[in-house]
């Protein structure tokens, strides 16, 4: 039988463990076919005291949570510590707004046994649908598929994507070197937004998806797939204001956003709270 798994891809530290566990409740719960979850992460205690790869105990109540909905779906964690600081000695990006755990996924391309077509998502988003519909869209021709950045697409570039839902051609991006590409910009350059913004510079083959796939808008559609929960911004009378409030945040997604349709899984989540200690 052909193996129908799905591919995924997180990256970050065990600070955001209920984050992840949220997000990977959403695609278990809204997703028939086994999950492959690939989870990057290292230690970089150094840096700051609260980067820390996620523990054994997180990981396992990751892999409980996951089989509770498909005996075949699993998690596994990466260490890319010695990765990430052998070949970002002198990144210019390692301290800024964001840590350095969302490059890690540029490394995927360096790991062994990783499959060819991955999806790759943050932390912050949320599966609405069966996430076997960006899967199964046909990346063979592409480096990666991306949906237009909802507020880069009016101060950067028209073309300009969110790197927060991206669909993956590894062996693609490792013939035109694609990744190698944006790490060394990155290494070189201070940039607002490093990786999303090298990979708008030096993707060649990018194919653009729908918005139902990268959700940025307040405005939940009938047909989204994936809800992002990134930063937006919200037209009070005249004056554009910024928000930013994350799917663990529950009673600003309620009382803010209005969000309601998450909530057989904040009910999941609750249970394991009440099962697991996740801090260990």
């Amino acid at each position: 039988m052909p193996d129908d798994t799905i591919h995924v891809c997180y990256c970050g530290n065990k600070k955001i463990f209920r984050g992840l566990l949220l997000s990977a409740l959403s695609l278990a719960m809204r997703t028939k076919r086994p999950l492959h979850l690939y989870i990057l992460s290292m230690d970089l205690h150094e840096q700051n005291p609260a980067f820390l790869p996620f523990s054994e105990n997180q990981i396992d109540i990751l892999n409980a949570a996951l089989r509770e909905f498909n005996p075949q779906s699993v998690a596994e964690q990466r260490d890319l510590r010695d990765l990430y600081l052998t070949m970002q000695q002198h990144n210019k990006n390692a301290r800024n707004m964001y840590t350095p755990y969302a490059q890690l996924r540029l490394y995927l391309t360096e790991l062994d046994n990783i499959p060819d077509k991955i999806i790759y998502l943050d932390v912050d988003t949320m599966c609405m649908k069966d996430i076997g519909e960006l899967y199964d869209i046909d990346i063979s021709a592409y480096e990666y598929g991306a949906v237009i950045d909802n507020i880069g697409r009016v101060w950067t570039d028209k073309h300009y994507c969110n790197s927060g839902v991206l669909l993956l051609n590894l062996p693609k991006i490792r013939e035109t070197h694609l990744f190698e590409r944006v790490r060394r910009r990155i290494c070189e350059k201070w940039m607002w937004m490093p990786d999303q913004s090298a990979l708008h510079e030096f993707g060649s083959a990018r194919l653009y998806l729908p918005r139902k796939f990268n959700e940025q808008s307040r405005k939940l559609r009938d047909d989204t797939v994936i809800k992002h929960f990134c930063k937006g911004i919200k037209v009070y009378l005249i004056l554009p204001l910024s928000y930013n409030v994350k799917q663990w945040e529950r009673k600003k997604v309620h009382k803010k956003l209005k969000y309601f349709c998450f909530d057989d899984i904040y009910e999941k989540f609750d249970e394991l709270e009440q099962k697991y200690d996740m801090d260990k």
